[in-house]
């Protein structure tokens, strides 16, 4: 039956046509933000997961900043260590010399204090954003490592970095420990001996925390690129199948535009049977 009150065909044909603009809209909307989910309408429950690992990404990219600034320190204090074990040596072949009778003790004295003050010098310089981990009054300190999510609660985990004292008159080898005039230069040799062996152990207890460092620090940037590629394939959008249902959707509405008109002109073909 056909009426000129009511036209079913333009209405069945204006909500497909409806429907279809909506469609596009949707799909030029992931188009224009490469996300298939871009805010909480789209998908609560994906959005609400995305945004809690997009905020872990960003606390670990603060984890990866402390872990860079943490190496940066501690191989600065292991290669104080390194260097005063080397001027350490030096002083150890000065002392050692010194055993012998027809030397110059004076100047080899002299030698032995230049070192000491070199030790202090380059214990002095062993800081890095204000923080000297080998330096007379240090103390131990802590670098952050890591951020831990369990049932919802946030935890940050920490490598612990043991300061270690290496300055000349800790160390017993400054002017008042090692003084070869007065004689004595077998204790002095065992002197200086003790004091290689702490510079050793320092520099090794740094190199070994320098390098759980590091490791913490490459893992870091492989879980955030993991779990950023995770974030991706959650909420960005296929453009491949994206663009293809766009054109798709676009010959839709052409055909939906022009299923509307030929049922809009339904009516006037009802003024024929009156003529």
């Amino acid at each position: 039956m056909s009426s000129i009150m009511t036209n079913n065909s333009a209405m069945v044909a204006l909500a497909t046509l409806r429907n279809i603009n909506s469609n596009m809209a949707e799909t030029q909307s992931q188009i224009s933000t490469g996300k298939s989910v871009a805010t909480a309408k789209d998908n609560a429950a994906v959005w609400a997961i995305s945004k809690t690992m997009e905020a872990d990404v960003q606390g670990f990219n603060g984890v990866s900043d402390a872990l860079a600034l943490g190496s940066s320190t501690v191989a600065v204090a292991r290669s104080a260590a390194e260097t005063v074990t080397e001027l350490l040596t030096e002083m150890k072949e000065k002392i050692v010399s010194a055993q012998g009778e027809n030397v110059d003790h004076a100047k080899i004295q002299a030698d032995i204090a230049g070192y000491a003050a070199q030790i202090d010098g380059v214990v002095k310089a062993a800081q890095f954003n204000g923080l000297n981990l080998v330096e007379n009054g240090s103390t131990d300190t802590t670098v952050l490592s890591s951020m831990d999510r369990a049932a919802g609660v946030v935890t940050a985990s920490s490598i612990d970095v043991v300061a270690a004292d290496l300055s000349a008159a800790t160390l017993g080898v400054d002017a008042a420990g090692i003084d070869v005039t007065a004689g004595g230069t077998q204790a002095h040799l065992t002197s200086v001996e003790a004091a290689i062996a702490t510079t050793i152990d320092a520099a090794a207890a740094f190199g070994s925390v320098q390098g759980r460092i590091d490791i913490q620090s490459e893992y870091i940037s492989s879980l955030t690129d993991s779990m950023r590629s995770g974030i991706g394939s959650l909420v960005d959008a296929d453009m491949e199948e994206t663009s293809a249902r766009l054109q798709a959707l676009q010959v839709q509405q052409q055909l939906g535009i022009q299923a509307l008109s030929i049922a809009n002109q339904a009516p006037q073909n009802i003024l024929s049977l009156f003529r």
